[in-house]
């Protein structure tokens, strides 16, 4: 089960995810994200996401586009190094705004 915490920042949203963002869990992370009151950035967390699947890609990609159509930033933090290949792969590393925690601060 993914869970999700969220921590509004001065101007700035953090949701730190716990789980999987796979089929049968992004529901939660999308309801998650549209439901934020307004923000100008939104930063997942990902340093305890075990896994993320093909359709966990794309509804990061889903996510990045419904901000960016708001003016709101999207990067995702602290993402695992497997994960991270996974991004260079699907060279999604790329697309997404992908920063450590100390570069964030």
């Amino acid at each position: 089960m993914l869970k999700i915490h969220a921590k509004n920042l001065d101007s700035f949203t953090v949701l730190s995810l716990h789980g999987q963002i796979v089929t049968g869990e992004t529901d939660t992370l999308r309801t998650a994200v549209h439901s934020l009151p307004v923000t100008s950035a939104v930063v997942l967390d990902l340093a305890r996401v075990t896994t993320v699947d093909a359709h966990g890609l794309g509804v990061l990609l889903q996510l990045r586009e419904w901000t960016n159509e708001r003016a709101i930033r999207f990067e995702l933090r602290n993402v695992r190094q497997h994960l991270i290949k996974i991004f260079e792969i699907t060279r999604l590393d790329t697309v997404f705004d992908i920063t450590s925690s100390v570069e964030f601060f």
